[in-house]
This record gives C-alpha cells, sequence and structure tokens, in this order.
C-alpha cells in the first residue's frame, strides 16, 4: 500500500469512528459510549427498536437534569400541597364519575368539591403560609400550562353547570332542607311503584296517583324558588319517563277540566278585548258627531236670518 493511500485509509477510520459515535443503526438510538476506543462497534446486552420501546415500557431518550439550581426548586411545603392536590383531584374526578348515571354528584361528592377547593385556595392564595412561603407563582404560574388552575377550573366549571348550590346550604356543607324533603317524597312515589310495578298498571296509576301529585307540586315550587340543582332535574325526568312512558299513566279528563277552561279563557280574552274596544269607539263617535252636526245647522239658520 502506497503512502497515499495509507493517509486516505487512516482519515476514513478516523471519519467512522466519529461518526459512529451518533449513528443510528436499524432505528436503534446507540450510546456514544458503547463504541471502544479502536472504533469498533459494540452493541448492548439488549438492543430494543425505538418502534418497540414505548410497547416495552423502556425510555430510549434524551431527558433534561433531575435537579436545578436550588432556588429554582419547588420547597418541600409546596411540594407538599401539590401532592394533596393530586389525591383530592383523584377522588373528585372518580366520584364525579361513579355518580355519572343517575346524576348524584352533588349529594354525593359536594365534600370531595370543598376539600379540592380547599387546598386549591391555599396553592393559589399570596398569603404565605407554614414557613411563611407561599405556593402561588411556583406552582400556579411558573409556566404559560398552569395546568394546576386549568384542571380545577374545568371542574368547577362542572360544578357550577350542575348548579350543585340550590340543593345546598351555606358553604356547601350539606344538603338544603328542600332537596332532603323532595327526595323523602320521590322515595314515597319509587316504593309506590316497586309495589304495584309487577301488578296491573291501571292500580299503580290510581294507587299511586297521590304521591306522584305531591311529587309534581314540590318540583314546581323548588323550580319557582330556583332551589333545583341537576340531581333533582335528573330524578324528575326518570320518575316522569316512568310514569307516562313506561306504565302508561295519566291524570283524570276531570282534573284537567279546569286548565282547559282556564286555557280557552285566557285565548279568546284579546278577541274579546278587541271587540270591546271597537264597540265602545263606535259608540263614542256617534255621540260626538250628533251635536256638532245639529249646532252647525243652528248657526246656518241664524246667519239666513241675519241677511233676509
Amino acid at each position: 500500500m502506497g503512502l497515499s493511500q495509507t493517509f486516505t485509509f487512516a482519515g476514513m477510520c478516523s471519519s467512522v469512528r466519529w461518526a459512529l459515535r451518533f449513528i443510528i443503526v436499524t432505528n436503534v438510538f446507540v450510546n456514544p459510549l458503547e463504541i471502544s476506543e479502536d472504533a469498533t462497534f459494540k452493541l448492548p446486552s439488549t438492543v430494543i427498536p425505538v418502534s418497540q420501546a414505548n410497547n416495552l415500557g423502556y425510555l430510549y431518550s434524551l431527558s433534561f437534569s433531575s435537579t436545578f439550581p436550588e432556588d429554582l426548586e419547588v420547597n418541600e411545603y409546596c411540594t407538599e400541597l401539590l401532592h394533596i392536590y393530586g389525591q383530592r383531584y383523584v377522588t373528585l374526578a372518580n366520584c364525579l364519575v361513579s355518580n355519572a348515571r343517575p346524576v348524584k354528584v352533588c349529594q354525593n361528592c359536594y365534600s370531595g368539591f370543598n376539600s379540592l377547593q380547599e387546598i386549591y385556595q391555599n396553592i393559589s392564595s399570596d398569603k404565605p403560609g407554614t414557613g411563611n412561603v407561599s405556593c402561588h407563582d411556583s406552582l400556579i404560574r411558573s409556566d404559560r400550562l398552569m395546568l394546576l388552575f386549568s384542571l380545577f377550573s374545568k371542574l368547577e366549571e362542572i360544578w357550577t353547570l350542575a348548579e350543585c348550590s340550590h340543593c345546598l346550604i351555606e358553604h356547601q356543607e350539606a344538603l338544603s332542607n328542600d332537596t332532603v324533603h323532595f327526595m323523602v317524597t320521590l322515595n314515597q312515589s319509587l316504593s309506590c311503584f316497586t309495589q304495584y310495578q309487577q301488578r296491573n298498571y291501571s292500580e299503580l296509576c290510581k294507587d299511586c296517583k297521590a304521591s306522584y301529585r305531591r311529587l309534581n307540586e314540590l318540583y314546581g315550587r323548588m323550580e319557582k324558588n330556583k332551589t333545583l340543582c341537576i340531581d333533582i332535574e335528573d330524578a324528575m325526568n326518570m320518575t316522569r319517563r316512568l310514569w307516562s312512558k313506561n306504565f302508561g299513566c295519566s291524570f283524570p279528563l276531570e282534573e284537567t277540566i279546569p286548565v282547559i277552561a282556564v286555557s280557552s279563557f285566557m285565548l279568546f280574552l284579546p278577541i274579546i278585548f278587541y271587540l270591546s274596544s271597537f264597540l265602545h269607539s263606535e259608540q263614542k263617535k256617534r255621540k260626538l258627531i250628533h251635536p256638532n252636526r245639529a249646532k252647525s245647522s243652528s248657526n246656518f239658520m241664524n246667519i239666513q236670518d241675519k241677511f233676509s
């Protein structure tokens, strides 16, 4: 081998040596430390393709440093609050899902929502807590995602849409008296349905009519007073569906006659009003026209007499 060929071969070996330090062979990440000093490529004991790394639970990627300067790290107090926040968030989410159907989120999950709201207020408050430390900047506003704020806002939005505060007392610490009374009345109707649903439905419609009417009247008053939440609305809708669709019940005709009569009267009331107004205006026109004609004719005769 000539001298020029020897230098060319040595240069190629050097280039290959450095290229192998960053090469990816058959879709596999290769650690540069796995290349020996003599440029010999050494595979690890187990080679996992990148496409299969996620399936096998291995992480073959670069990661950030596990520690930052001490002044940038979240202190121990805020880390503990973050841990409590995660636990309470999971507890509330599980409660909401478990009580999605039939809807009972307000009556069964208010304690979980209060607990999450309490820990979130501690985290988001500017007032320093234990150790004269505030976690607002380090946990809430440390990045543009503001994950803790976004997560809490979503659950708070669900809680607001459910209008759970209407079924709870002040500070959402317990169910209101109206809500408890509705549940008792609802259970009476459902117990009556259960007692007769294995028999003839005509008996059910007759014997359960009184309890079902009381339930409807109570629901109407609560709707007027704005003390309804999603739990009560859903329970009433399901009860009405049972009464009308499943059991084929309805209120007797004599009970609907007053409603029909009042509705008919209200329907014809505008016609009666406009008709009476029209007749009254015609009569008033007649009273105004006749005296004017008489007066004008007498004045005309007086003028004729003067000229004659």
